[in-house]
């Protein structure tokens, strides 16, 4: 409770004011007791020295006189006090209210004793004889010197009593009252002066939790107002500034996340501070496990724990270009100390340069493939001319045998000129595609039209699987009669004879495969991933005729019309060729 300030201003407050007014009120029932047995106290003196006068006379011949009793009755009733005539020497002569003769010696009575010695007495005490409080006045009677009695008048204090208690009462309510008026008032005068400190702080909590868009506080002239008045100022600007900050956040994380390049943050710990999703697909990890955990941990390899270490060391920034087998990537790693706005801290930029390195490959491979595949007829071509020269031409028939030799080799070479020719515009994208509703039964029966009299030859068995009523693709059918075309030309010169070549078509989904199936020699798993490259040939095939342009011309037609194409094969178990054309 007296951990708010509310109730630390009104708690002493309320005591406060409670306090006062009950030691008031404790004063002033004490004054009005006072006040009431003085009042009584000097009537009552009165009385007496009155009745003392009147009482003396009867006294002066030294013998008690027989009506004292009566006497003391007659003004008991005209007073309304109890009266009580004593002998000098303390017993008892005349008694209003009790027997007299009942009663003890009254020399040792307080009031008494200061009536015998200085003429008059009072006394306020609980009497046993009637049993209750009762306030008492002696007067001394003296007649020429000699000391008649004592007279005494005694009142209960019940009448008193009643009027001290019904005073308090009145003070305990009005007390009361002021006490639960102080407390409303405490309660309100706080409550009004803590309700600003309380929306301060519930606005601190709230924009603490992230709730930065809050309604200004009332404001007021006195202290806590100019407060309040500098808390909106602040937390405008403290709005303004969040904001800002989770904007360049907000852009800083879009970059991190659409970055293709790697990043890490890396303490001087080396632990990893932050990592991006392209990262964590460098490193197969995840962002909230690898947060906080060692840089070798993570990533798994010692080259970026070296690149690092060298930047630390020398706070130059650091470049190394290294392998991850495991992922089969190739990266370009930079080590960038981020001193002084983030100090300790350096940051790790990973580029994925395995397309690059892979591309560079193919450049080679195609350079390597190109000068093979010219050098054997331009070889051939420079043996038959040169025999020709050195004395064949004399040989009209062995002239016209070396001339058709060097027709197939200038036919094998335009062969080639046009294939690569072709597939340059097949990737250029300058090749228009005539795409129109063709049903796939009509593709597939003229392909295999084509080239069936070459089977034929070969003693091979060619089927069509394929239902009349499969729903149209958008295609362009000369194109993909094409790629079927190549596709089963290669299956036909592949399979030995006696052996089955089939061609099917089915509905999968949203699309139509389409499937040429050989029973050959079949392709390796080392060479399936390279087979739609340029140029490449298996290694059963290097002695075969082609240019080894025409899995690489089909796979671009077929991505063309957003398709795939695809081989699945085993040694000695033959080859089945895939492709999707997409539902129109």
């Amino acid at each position: 409770m007296f951990h708010s300030i509310r109730w630390r201003i009104t708690i002493p407050f309320v005591l406060l004011i409670s306090l006062s007014l009950l030691g008031l009120g404790l004063y002033i029932s004490n004054f009005m007791r006072q006040t009431y047995l003085g009042n009584l106290e000097v009537r009552l003196t009165t009385e007496t020295r009155m009745l003392g006068d009147v009482i003396a006379p009867m006294l002066q011949n030294g013998t008690p006189a027989p009506d004292l009793d009566a006497v003391a009755r007659h003004w008991a009733e005209l007073t309304g006090a109890r009266v009580t005539i004593v002998a000098p020497d303390g017993v008892v002569l005349g008694e209003s209210h009790e027997d007299r003769t009942q009663m003890d010696n009254h020399s040792n009575r307080p009031e008494i004793i200061a009536a015998l010695a200085s003429g008059q007495g009072s006394s306020t005490r609980f009497s046993h004889t009637v049993g209750y409080q009762m306030i008492y006045t002696a007067v001394r009677m003296i007649r020429d010197g000699q000391v008649l009695g004592i007279v005494r008048m005694a009142l209960p204090l019940r009448e008193v009593e009643e009027n001290v208690v019904h005073i308090n009462r009145i003070l305990m309510t009005i007390t009361l009252v002021a006490i639960g008026l102080t407390v409303l008032l405490a309660t309100l005068i706080a409550d009004r002066t803590t309700r600003p400190i309380r929306q301060l702080t519930q606005a601190v909590r709230q924009i603490s939790r992230g709730e930065t868009e809050q309604p200004p506080i009332p404001t007021s002239l006195d202290e806590v107002g100019q407060l309040t008045r500098a808390f909106n100022a602040l937390s405008v600007q403290l709005r303004d500034q969040i904001t800002a900050l989770q904007s360049e956040r907000a852009k800083l994380s879009s970059v991190l996340q659409k970055m293709n390049d790697g990043v890490l943050i890396v303490d001087d710990y080396g632990r990893i501070e932050l990592i991006n999703p392209a990262a964590e697909k460098m490193f197969t990890v995840e962002q909230a496990p690898a947060l906080g955990r060692p840089l070798v941990e993570v990533t798994q390899y010692h080259q970026p724990y070296d690149m690092w270490q060298r930047c630390r060391a020398t706070s130059v920034a650091q470049s190394l270009s290294f392998e991850l087998p495991r992922q089969k990537l190739y990266l370009e790693g930079i080590a960038i100390p981020l001193s002084p706005l983030l100090p300790d801290s350096t940051l790790l930029l990973f580029q994925d340069l395995t397309r690059q390195r892979q591309t560079e490959t193919i450049r080679r491979d195609f350079i390597s493939n190109v000068s093979h595949e010219l050098r054997t007829p331009l070889a051939g071509l420079k043996a038959l001319t040169e025999t020709l020269q050195g004395g064949a031409l004399e040989d009209p028939s062995a002239a016209r045998n070396f001339l058709a030799q060097m027709e197939t080799e200038v036919d094998a070479l335009s062969l080639m000129v046009s294939e690569l020719l072709e597939l340059s515009r097949i990737e250029s994208g300058r090749v228009p595609l005539e795409l129109k509703p063709t049903n796939p039964l009509d593709i597939v029966s003229q392909a295999c039209e084509r080239l069936s009299l070459q089977a034929e030859r070969k003693h091979l068995s060619l089927s069509i699987i394929c239902p009349s009523d499969l729903p149209m693709v958008l295609a362009d059918a000369v194109r993909i009669q094409q790629v079927i075309v190549n596709l089963l030309h290669n299956a036909i010169k592949f399979t030995p004879e006696g052996g089955q070549v089939t061609v099917s078509a089915e509905q999968q989904g949203q699309s139509i495969l389409f499937s040429v199936r050989d029973t050959g020699i079949g392709i390796s798993s080392s060479d399936l991933p390279r087979i739609f490259e340029r140029f490449y040939k298996v290694d059963r095939s290097r002695a075969s005729s082609g240019t080894g342009l025409g899995l690489a011309i089909a796979r671009h037609l077929i991505e063309a019309h957003n398709g795939k194409i695809w081989a699945e094969s085993e040694l000695g178990q033959g080859s089945t060729f895939f492709f999707t054309i997409p539902l129109q």
